[in-house]
Parts: C-alpha cells; sequence; structure tokens
C-alpha cells in the first residue's frame, strides 16, 4: 500500500479484500453443497427405479390387472423423466458428465425396447419377464455407480475448498495481525515512547513521520507539541517564579483586606475605628505615618486619627482647610494619587518637608461617590504605588466609609427606638396614669369643695372616689410595669403566656386558662413581644371593664397564628365605641399595626372576645416617627 493513504482507507483495503475472498469461498462452498445434494437425491430416485422395476416384473408375473401393469409402466416414465429433467424444488438433478450421460442413454434406450414387452397383452411369460427386468436393473446399476462417482469427486472438491478456506482463514488472521502491528501496533509503540520521554523530561524528544496516515500526523502533532514544551521549560521557572510572587503578594491584599474588614466590624466607636484603621493601613503599606481625615462639608478636614504621625503636625494640622496643603486637597473625581514632597514648597506646605518627609500618598475616601474624607499615607523616601496596591487602597477606604456610614445608622436605628420607645411610654401614661391622675384632681378640688361647704356626707363619697382613683392608679402602674418587663422565648412563646396569665390572676383573683391546639413555627422574637402586648392589654381591659369572674386565652397555631381572649363579663357594644374615648381598644390596634395585624373585638351579653390573626410572615414594622402630640398630651393631663 502506498505510504500515503490514510489508515482509514488500509483498513478498509484489507478487509474489503478478505471479505471478497470470505464471500467466494462460501459461494462455492455452497454451490458444491448443492450439487451434493441434488445428487444424492438423484442416487435415491435412481434406486427408485429399480425398485419400480421389479415391483413392475412381480406384477406381470402375478397376473396383476392390466390397469395396475399399466400404472406400474406410467411410474417409470415418470422417474426417468424426472431424472432427465431435474427438480430444482427438491432439490434433484443428474450431476451430468460424460460417463453418467451415456449410461442414463442406455437405461432410456433399453426401457423403450421393453416398454411393449410389458405394456402387451397378455403380458410375457414369466421367464421373459425376469430376464427383461434383470437387464433393465443393470443398466440402472450402472447410472447409479456413475451418479455416485461423480459425488464422490465432488466430495472431494468440497473437502479441498474446506481445508482451502481453514488456510484462508488462518492467513486472513496472519494478514490481519501483521497489518494491526504495522499500521496501529508499531505506531503506537513509538507514540507511548515519545511520551515516557517527555514524561521523564526529556524535550528533545522526536517521533519519526514516516507516513501520511492518522498516525503521521499524531507524530507530526507530537513533534509540535515537543518543541512547544522544549522552548516553554526554557523560561518556566522563572515565570512560575514570578507567578508565585505575584499569587503571594495578592494573598497579602487579600488577607489585609480582611483583617482590615473584620476589625471594621468589630469596632463600635468611630474614634477606635480610624486609631484602629490608620495602624493597619501604615503596617501594610510600611509608611512612615498615617493620618485619617474626616470632612462632612469639603471645607474643612479634621484630623480624627494618626499613627506615627509628629504629635506638633497633629495639633498644627488638627483642623486643615480644603486645599491649605497637599492633605485635604481632593478634587470630587480625584483617586489615589503619589504626592511627592519637595524642601523647596511654599511655607506653608513646609511642615510635612520639615518632618523628613518625601512622599504622600493621598486615598479619598467615598460613599456612593460622596466624599467622606481623606487617607494619608507619608513616606521618608520617593515611593511608587503599583497598580494592585491603588485597588487595596481604594478598597480599604470605601471598607471605612461604609463601616463609618454603618456606625451613624446604627446611631440613627438606636434613636428612632428610644424614640419610639418614649412615645409608647407617653402615650401609655397619657391613656392610663395621667388620665387617672386628672380625675384624681378633680375630685380632690370636690373634696376642697365639700369641706368648705360643711357637706360630710359629700366629703365621705368624695373620699371613697379618692380611694378608688389610687387603687386604679396603683393597679395601672403595675399593669405597665408587668408590660415593660415580659420577656419572650425565642422557641416558643407558650412560657410567656404561661406567666402573663399567672400574674392576671395573681393580680384581679380571677380564673384564667390557657388553650393551645394546632402546630405551627415559632413566632419571631420581636412578633412575640408586641403580640404578649396586645394580649396583656385585652387582660387589663377585662379586669378594668369587664366585671368578670373568668377569662379564657385560646392560641390556634398553624400558618396564620390566632390569638383569642374571652371573658364573661358584662360585655358592650363595639358599634357605640370610639378609638379617642376607649384608650385599651386604641392601644391594641396601633400595636397590631405594627406587625401587619387588626384587632376584632365581639361583644354581647354572653360577654367579650378579642381576636388577633396573624399573617402567614408576620414582621414587625420599621418604626415611624413618633408623634409630638403624646408627650404634649401627658404633660397637659398632668396639668390639667
Amino acid at each position: 500500500m502506498t505510504r500515503t493513504a490514510s489508515l482509514s482507507s488500509k483498513l478498509v483495503r484489507i478487509g474489503a479484500a478478505l471479505l471478497v475472498l470470505a464471500l467466494a469461498s462460501i459461494g462455492l462452498t455452497l454451490w458444491v453443497t448443492w450439487q451434493l445434494e441434488g445428487g444424492a437425491a438423484a442416487v435415491n430416485e435412481a434406486g427408485r427405479l429399480r425398485m419400480q422395476t421389479w415391483r413392475l416384473a412381480s406384477a406381470v408375473q402375478g397376473a396383476t390387472p392390466a390397469d395396475a401393469v399399466t400404472l406400474r409402466v406410467r411410474e417409470l416414465d415418470a422417474s426417468l423423466a424426472l431424472l432427465r429433467a431435474g427438480d430444482p424444488g427438491r432439490p434433484l438433478f443428474v450431476p451430468w458428465d460424460r460417463h453418467v450421460g451415456a449410461a442414463f442413454e442406455a437405461v432410456e434406450f433399453l426401457w423403450q425396447a421393453q416398454r411393449p414387452l410389458w405394456a402387451a397383452t397378455p403380458p410375457p411369460a414369466p421367464a421373459a419377464a425376469d430376464r427383461a427386468a434383470q437387464d433393465l436393473v443393470a443398466a440402472i446399476d450402472r447410472l447409479v455407480s456413475g451418479i455416485e462417482r461423480q459425488l464422490a469427486q465432488l466430495t472431494a472438491i468440497l473437502n479441498l475448498f474446506q481445508l482451502l478456506m481453514v488456510a484462508m482463514a488462518v492467513a486472513s488472521a496472519v494478514v490481519v495481525l501483521y497489518t494491526g502491528y504495522l499500521y496501529v501496533i508499531s505506531p503506537l509503540g513509538h507514540v507511548r515512547q515519545g511520551l515516557r520521554r517527555i514524561e521523564a523530561g526529556d524535550f528533545g524528544t522526536r517521533i519519526e513521520v514516516g507516513t501520511a496516515d492518522e498516525f503521521g500526523q499524531v507524530a507530526a502533532g507530537f513533534n509540535r507539541m515537543a518543541g512547544t514544551l522544549q522552548s516553554l521549560y526554557g523560561g518556566l521557572e522563572a515565570q512560575v517564579e514570578a507567578k508565585t510572587r505575584r499569587i503571594e503578594a495578592q494573598h497579602a491584599r487579600l488577607a489585609a483586606l480582611y483583617e482590615v474588614s473584620a476589625f471594621l466590624a468589630q469596632a463600635t466607636t468611630l474614634d477606635a475605628m480610624a486609631r484602629g484603621f490608620a495602624q493597619r493601613v501604615r503596617a501594610i503599606l510600611k509608611a512612615e505615618a498615617a493620618v485619617v481625615r474626616w470632612s462632612e462639608d469639603n471645607e474643612r478636614f479634621l484630623l480624627v486619627a494618626a499613627d506615627g504621625f509628629p504629635p506638633a503636625l497633629c495639633e498644627q494640622e488638627h483642623s486643615l482647610p480644603a486645599g491649605a496643603c497637599a492633605c485635604g486637597n481632593l478634587q470630587p473625581a480625584s483617586g489615589t494619587r503619589v504626592i511627592p514632597i519637595h524642601a523647596d514648597l511654599p511655607l506653608h506646605r513646609r511642615p510635612c518637608a520639615e518632618a523628613g518627609y518625601a512622599a504622600l500618598v493621598s486615598v479619598p475616601i467615598r460613599l456612593q461617590q460622596r466624599l467622606l474624607g481623606e487617607l494619608n499615607l507619608f513616606f521618608r523616601s520617593p515611593v511608587a504605588l503599583s497598580d494592585e496596591e491603588a485597588e487595596l487602597l481604594d478598597a480599604l477606604a470605601s471598607h471605612l466609609a461604609s463601616a463609618v456610614e454603618g456606625l451613624r445608622a446604627a446611631a440613627l436605628a438606636r434613636e428612632a427606638a428610644v424614640a419610639a420607645e418614649r412615645g409608647h411610654l407617653a402615650g401609655e401614661l397619657h391613656d392610663s396614669i395621667a388620665q387617672s391622675l386628672a380625675f384624681l384632681k378633680i375630685q380632690a378640688q370636690l373634696l376642697r369643695t365639700s369641706l368648705q361647704r360643711g357637706q360630710a356626707k359629700q366629703v365621705q363619697a368624695t373620699l371613697d372616689e379618692l380611694d378608688a382613683g389610687l387603687l386604679e392608679s396603683t393597679n395601672d402602674v403595675r399593669a405597665l410595669l408587668l408590660h415593660f418587663r415580659t420577656r419572650t422565648n425565642i422557641e416558643d412563646i407558650e412560657p410567656a403566656l404561661q406567666l402573663t396569665l399567672q400574674k392576671f390572676r395573681h393580680q384581679t383573683g380571677l380564673r384564667a386558662h390557657l388553650e393551645i391546639s394546632g402546630q405551627g413555627l415559632p413566632l419571631p422574637p420581636d412578633v412575640q413581644v408586641q403580640v404578649l402586648h396586645v394580649l396583656q392589654e385585652a387582660l387589663s381591659n377585662v379586669r378594668k371593664h369587664a366585671r368578670a369572674t373568668e377569662a379564657r386565652l385560646e392560641v390556634t397555631k398553624g400558618r396564620r397564628w390566632r390569638f383569642a381572649v374571652h371573658d364573661n363579663g358584662a360585655g358592650f357594644d363595639p358599634s357605640l365605641v370610639q378609638d379617642e374615648t376607649h384608650v385599651g381598644l386604641k392601644m391594641m390596634r396601633e400595636r397590631a399595626a405594627c406587625f401587619g395585624c387588626e384587632v376584632r373585638v365581639a361583644s354581647g351579653t354572653a360577654g367579650t372576645t378579642v381576636e388577633l390573626s396573624l399573617p402567614e410572615h408576620p414582621a414587625v414594622l420599621p418604626a415611624r416617627p413618633t408623634s409630638p402630640q403624646a408627650p404634649r398630651h401627658a404633660a397637659e393631663a398632668l396639668q390639667a
């Protein structure tokens, strides 16, 4: 085969040649087998002729009726015709050659000569019939012997073909093995040896390319790969070393960023945050000094922290006007800069040069494009920042800005929470104790008037009203203390509900029961607190207004929690009650609105039910600004 042919072409050619030989051998074998099968059937049919001849002779000798003898004659005619024409359907055909043809013509001639004798009337004598039958059988025997000799030759040919096929199979196997070794195994062995040498570090290894087939292409690609590896390996160590240094530097920058971020997350005051930030950034950049300046209006920068900076300069630059020197001279779009410090600077810019600093790195501190301050790093020798170091300083400054803003947001949140709690406390005082004190003041005025007029009965009635009012105020104070001291359990609200009912029973002497059903996820702690306040206010209203002897708290857990407070008191008409006049109902609805719920009240002669239904995912809404009216109302009530 040509050395330029592809491997697939070579394999296809070899396979096609072997397939043609196999098909030819199989076809010839099938033909010989067919001949043998037809010849064997012909031998059987010739043997049948002998049987038919003896049966005809027996019929004639036994004085069989003429019709039976005629039938025997016709059977012999049919068998001779079948041997001459053959029958492909069986198959049956005579393997004709010169000797077989002569023997068949002799049989056929003899039969044509004897046929009138067998069909004559009267039939021939037994001796003549026996002699004629023997002659015909002898001719048929010669025909059978000729056919058998022809079949023996065909059998020998078949055996020869079988031996040839075995030899061809062995030769095909040898050819396949040799071609496989020549075209596949040997090239693969060369490639394997080359790979082992490459693995051992011999990048000068090359594979001989002797063909243009697939393995030749693989060898050429292997040689190109080896050449590329050989060229790369020369500078690989230097590249690995440079890459290692870059990775180590990047790791150091990430570690520094994580360290500073963790510190900023833990710092609780601006002073500690700025001082620790300056110390850490100075250590990371190996600067001689670090200063953090802050500005709210971008007109004056205040020094909030310094590390390594001379105390005299700290005092001198505690409050630095914008643009007074290189520090605090930021533009809205300024980035991290390296500013050289020269001894020949103007007088107002010389303090840093006189302190021995030669370079200044200015890093703006921004939060969402808003300039908050500046980080200054001082060096006693000229310095150049890489892009990675500049990105690190920008990221650190951004983290500082976010942390400071987080402190401010936390302070505003605490202030809002304190304001909201004060507003709530003011509302509680206004709605309960303030009104009771106003009532007591009115009763004191009535007592003074009754004393001046000498009305003893009115004085006693007023004193009774004062006693009742003082008792009511004491109970209100206790209820407020109960509200403010309530704590919840992060897992379940049931212990807090049990404690609330226990305190209610202790204050009022009434029977109180807790019924809990269903299964549900625990409520968030802040939602639990709000729910408890609503339920405590409902129980407080039972104590104040219901005139009941029993209270029951039903809790249904599920995707939507439900709380219901029942009492067996006198009841009232909810449609006639306004929030402005019914303090408890107003407070409960305000509480429920804090976590997206509403309070429903049903009342009648059988008592009152206050129901609180929660949404699927309750959450306390952000505190809204406290109305200034509540403290003012409380003060007005105390002054009334």
